[in-house]
């Protein structure tokens, strides 16, 4: 349904440009998900925003494609696009309270969508179809909640307005960027559940962003993880848990917690920082921070992307795998 081919996002600033997105490629299959994951920082929500254009004008730019059923997004014109968003790609942004406006009701936000969407609809169809919208994501109290404002509304409540809003028009393919952080686990379990349920309902295909991989694992058909703007390894999530093949999917999944590990012990981490956009290096930009020595060679010169099994890809490094007792 989605597939993106060599997608990259630059930003021009006074004195350079950098670039936050290189050369990112998947294919988002119908009715599957797709988590994306990794540190911030490492271009998981650029990547999502240039699916939907919505990146700052004119700084942002993008380059390569984005196929929606076979159809160049980037090639469209803005009324086009406007088409796209909302009937055919939605999505629930990273931050609730300030994505919805604060000094309008949740009534006006959610019928909005309505009007933009489809002109000529009544202000009564508008308002059933927004309660509607309300009673489907678990909402109590639904015609209560028309008249209040974000404020009134706790985190879950927000979140699941923002995924009426999202789903209102029955999207083809939903991005969900960090749907649930900042909630509490219960609310956290029902709106992975609200999720999951919708999906079924519409053979709806998701994008996952998250930091949770404990959530990836519950959610996600397939796994995409993202380390300075690029894609360092994409495989199905049984596999990915299993056999992770990149140094920095191991870090990642060894800084989670282990039910075998002895009460106080002290958690993994990773050292260092991802490194700012306008200090990446051309070769393999975990190298600094992997723990391993690389050749000037491997910091300077791009990995090559290698299959190794049929639906298991990596950003291959020589240094890095020959330090991990790999090799090809």
């Amino acid at each position: 349904m989605l597939q993106l081919k060599n997608l990259s996002t630059t930003f021009d600033l006074e004195d350079e440009t950098i670039c936050a997105v290189d050369q990112l490629s998947f294919d988002l299959p119908q009715g599957k998900t797709l988590g994306i994951v990794g540190e911030s920082g490492s271009g998981k929500s650029v990547s999502a925003l240039s699916i939907l254009r919505l990146l700052p004008k004119p700084m942002g730019k993008s380059t390569g494609k984005i196929l929606l059923d076979g159809q160049n997004i980037l090639a469209l014109s803005p009324n086009e696009m406007l088409k796209i968003r909302g009937n055919k790609i939605s999505m629930i942004f990273q931050e609730p309270m300030t994505a919805l406006n604060p000094v309008h009701s949740v009534s006006k936000q959610l019928m909005e969508t309505f009007f933009l969407h489809f002109p000529g609809i009544s202000k009564s169809s508008a308002w059933d179809r927004s309660l509607e919208m309300l009673t489907k994501v678990g909402i109590p109290a639904p015609e209560k909640r028309m008249h209040e404002f974000p404020h009134q509304l706790s985190g879950g409540m927000r979140q699941r307005v923002m995924i009426a809003i999202a789903l209102s028009c029955e999207p083809d393919i939903l991005i969900a960027d960090e749907p649930t952080t900042a909630l509490d686990v219960t609310v956290q379990a029902q709106i992975i559940d609200l999720m999951k349920d919708l999906q079924k309902k519409n053979n709806m295909s998701i994008i996952f962003i998250t930091h949770d991989l404990g959530v990836v694992a519950e959610t996600c058909d397939e796994v995409l993880v993202m380390y300075g703007g690029r894609m360092v390894e994409h495989a199905p999530v049984i596999e990915l848990f299993e056999k992770p093949s990149h140094p920095y999917t191991k870090a990642l999944m060894a800084s989670l917690p282990q039910l075998s590990q002895k009460r106080k012990t002290e958690l993994k981490t990773i050292p260092g920082l991802v490194p700012s956009l306008k200090d990446l290096n051309i070769g393999c930009r975990f190298g600094p921070r992997s723990g391993f020595s690389h050749s000037e060679e491997s910091l300077n010169t791009r990995p090559e992307i290698h299959q190794i099994s049929p639906d298991h890809r990596i950003e291959w490094c020589p240094d890095c795998q020959n330090a991990m007792g790999r090799s090809l």
